[in-house]
């Protein structure tokens, strides 16, 4: 993204000279304030909008159909089985269900839902329905993950649980990530480089490497000095981009 602005019809403008880099294979976090444009950021880079101005531009060997999108809430249709919701994207690309099913199967088995194809989302808890989002994003073999504050209205426990499963997949499956959040200790578990946004209009203020080795663990990462140490350097950084 290179000088990117967004100007909505209502004259709000939410991003304005934003220039960022995702290198292939990284796991990035933009980190703001709410109403900063980290999620409209995401947006244009998934081709879920147009920028009013600047360019953004995928690697070469990287098509739209190559990004999965993980929203904030699950999204789910109430109607259809998990096996329903996951099997949508490739319902919309031509795919029949017997053809889709082996991949339908492993996305729901990397996020830990093998064996609820046949349940409904009233049937599952806040987690289980977010992994259910999750495999859907999957289950097109995104090279791309774009997620925008999966996370963000699960309970602490939750929430720790898929920060691990979601870097375990991470490091398996070889993904480039981009994730939206506003919690500062959440950037700092999960990603190698966080970019900080300032508030609205939202730009690039400070891009901060968290150099700490995978994998990491509850036990280890999360409780350690380097931890927060790195918490206490990012929390500077917020600080002086919201002017304080």
């Amino acid at each position: 993204m290179e000088g990117v602005a967004k100007t909505f019809a209502n004259g709000t403008v939410a991003l304005d000279g934003l220039s960022l880099t995702v290198r292939a294979g990284s796991f990035t976090s933009l980190l703001g304030p709410s109403g900063c444009g980290k999620s409209t950021a995401l947006r244009l880079m998934a081709g879920l909008g147009e920028a009013t101005s600047g360019s953004i531009r995928l690697a070469a060997e990287t098509a739209r159909r190559d990004i999965g999108f993980v929203f904030q809430e699950p999204t789910l249709m109430p109607w259809g089985t998990v096996f329903d919701n996951v099997f949508l994207p490739l319902r919309l690309a031509g795919r029949s269900r017997r053809e889709a099913r082996a991949g339908i199967e492993r996305a729901l088995d990397l996020v830990g839902l093998a064996g609820f194809a046949d349940a409904y989302p009233r049937e599952l808890s806040g987690g289980m329905r977010m992994r259910a989002s999750i495999a859907r994003a999957l289950v097109t073999g995104p090279r791309l993950l774009l997620m925008d504050e999966p996370f963000a209205a699960l309970d602490e426990i939750t929430r720790f649980k898929l920060n691990d499963d979601l870097l375990a997949l991470w490091r398996s499956e070889g993904w480039t990530v981009v994730f939206v959040t506003h919690s500062v200790f959440e950037s700092v578990y999960l990603s190698d480089r966080i970019l900080v946004m300032t508030p609205r209009p939202g730009r690039i203020a400070a891009e901060i490497a968290v150099d700490a080795p995978y994998p990491r663990s509850e036990t280890g990462f999360r409780t350690s000095d380097a931890y927060n140490r790195h918490c206490r350097a990012v929390s500077a950084r917020l600080a002086e981009a919201m002017g304080g």
